[in-house]
């Protein structure tokens, strides 16, 4: 039976429990067909070779851990840990694996499903956050509670979850193992995103280690003055501004004379405008 949730204890330290080294509980082999992910599964990245690695070994010894179910209401079974394991055993050709069925509802799962990662250090930095969110946000808890929840400090928690605030192009490049957790809290130091961008490409282009990434943001390079615009350019977009209704900008090439004209429209009908005044219309 689930723990009573008024006496539940800290299950970064309690996941023995859980996962026990003796077959306790209703033990049973289960098909793989009738087994699902939980959609409580923090991790999302499983690489197929070491997946691929798994089964090999589960094809010469055979899957000796079992993996963690629930019942679902629909009858089919969940997994609660052990989702490796049962992509690996798919792979090997088992059609059925050893399992142990526990009651858990869904907030159970999800914490299970979290430290089990946690404890095996299978969650990137970016898993992980987005784990942790989901918790502080489904269970409205605060990070201290969350931080005793899991066996963790609350500096750590809060720093994790704040990784979520990086640029889209800095995740990808966590997820993927470009750039470690320290490179990452060196980019958060910046408040400027085009900063924070300009940090991560350099880290990435030159190899720097969190070392050299924290004395860039301690040490940052001027940024070059911008160039002041020609008047004689301002002046004539101010002049096609006013012929052609709409905002128009003149960018200067790289050769002396030359450059483009950007000419802004709001609608197909707003274009057949614009053109109608350049044409005389």
């Amino acid at each position: 039976m689930s723990p009573s949730k008024g006496k539940r204890t800290a299950l970064g330290t309690g996941l023995d429990s859980l996962l026990p080294d003796r077959l306790e509980g209703e033990f049973f082999l289960c098909p793989v067909e009738e087994i699902r992910p939980s959609p409580s599964q923090p991790r999302q990245d499983f690489p197929p070779e070491a997946i691929e690695e798994l089964a090999e070994s589960i094809r010469e010894k055979g899957l000796i851990q079992p993996v963690i179910l629930r019942q679902a209401a629909d009858g089919a079974y969940e997994l609660i840990a052990g989702e490796r394991r049962w992509r690996a055993a798919q792979r090997a050709g088992l059609t059925e694996i050893p399992s142990i069925l526990r009651d858990a509802d869904e907030e159970e799962v999800l914490e299970l499903a979290l430290v089990e990662n946690l404890q095996r250090q299978d969650l990137n930095p970016v898993e992980e956050a987005l784990a942790y969110r989901v918790l502080l946000e489904k269970m409205g808890l605060t990070q201290e509670e969350l931080a005793a929840r899991i066996g963790r400090s609350r500096a750590s928690v809060a720093n994790t979850v704040r990784l979520l605030s990086l640029p889209e192009r800095a995740l990808a490049a966590l997820r993927k193992g470009r750039i470690s957790a320290g490179h990452a809290r060196a980019i958060l130091a910046l408040d400027d995103e085009r900063d924070r961008l300009g940090l991560l490409e350099e880290i990435l282009k030159k190899g720097l280690s969190v070392r050299q990434a924290e004395a860039l943001v301690r040490n940052p390079r001027p940024r070059p003055a911008p160039r002041e615009r020609d008047t004689d350019l301002k002046a004539l977009e101010a002049r096609l501004t006013r012929r052609l209704g709409t905002r128009v900008v003149l960018q200067p090439g790289r050769k002396k004379g030359t450059g483009r004209i950007a000419i802004e429209y709001r609608s197909l009908d707003d274009l057949d405008r614009i053109l109608d005044a350049m044409e005389g219309r």
